[in-house]
């Protein structure tokens, strides 16, 4: 039996969507991504899929970025591009809108910067044991790739949206219960996008993933940077 996560930020933290063999069994909310990580308390998880940019370079923006943005289309504008390592190092977000001018020749939207603190965080877990089974989704492109390569006509927040996603979630076989207990409190979208993420970690951990960039780019310590889907 293959377990894995699919996880996506929350305002309570990090909402996990858990997949045995490909169908869903649990969702749980958890105060920190550390906990989620395979081994110690997460147990025999093979893959956890997060939502959140993992991987960050020394200089220039990321492909991966730049390619699901194209993939996307019309819903480009859900894909942030992360700006490089020492822009995150600052702490104010004047510094770093002038840094990452100064690396890239671009500013920084006060709505990247506010990815801060859970970046932060996702790309400390790299490190710890366990974080060689964390990989980075974008859910609009694992929607996309649901739906056979083309994107969903409707923005996830909407009515329609979100029914759509739903379904494509239970043709892939993730049948989201009504009642989902506690993690029930978060945001409908953040449901959707960390069982997308789910569908992803699945086909990555049966090693049917495809990467954006392919190959991937390297950070400074050699690991992947990409998104996965």
């Amino acid at each position: 039996m293959v377990r894995v996560l699919g996880v996506d930020a929350c305002p309570a933290g990090w909402l996990a969507i858990e997949l045995h063999d490909g169908r869903f069994t649990a969702a749980r909310v958890a105060a920190t991504l550390r906990s989620l990580l395979p081994g110690g308390a997460a147990g025999d998880l093979a893959v956890v899929a997060v939502d959140m940019p993992l991987g960050l370079l020394d200089t220039g923006w990321r492909r991966a970025d730049t390619e699901a943005a194209a993939l996307l289309g019309p819903l480009r504008s859900s894909v942030f591009r992360v700006p490089p390592r020492a822009v995150w190092q600052e702490k104010e977000y004047e510094d770093a809108r002038d840094r990452c001018r100064e690396l890239t020749g671009a500013g920084l939207s006060r709505q990247t910067w506010a990815l801060a603190p859970k970046l932060r965080e996702a790309n400390a877990c790299l490190a710890e044991p366990g974080g060689d089974g964390l990989f980075e989704v974008h859910p609009e492109v694992s929607f996309r790739a649901l739906a056979g390569g083309a994107a969903p006509l409707h923005r996830k927040k909407s009515w329609a949206g979100q029914m759509a996603r739903r379904s494509l979630l239970a043709t892939a076989g993730i049948v989201l219960p009504d009642d989902l207990g506690d993690a029930g409190r978060t945001p409908p979208d953040d449901v959707l996008d960390a069982a997308a993420a789910a569908w992803t970690a699945h086909r990555i951990a049966h090693d049917l993933a495809r990467s954006l960039p392919d190959p991937p780019e390297r950070d400074a310590q050699g690991r992947p940077v990409a998104i996965w889907y």
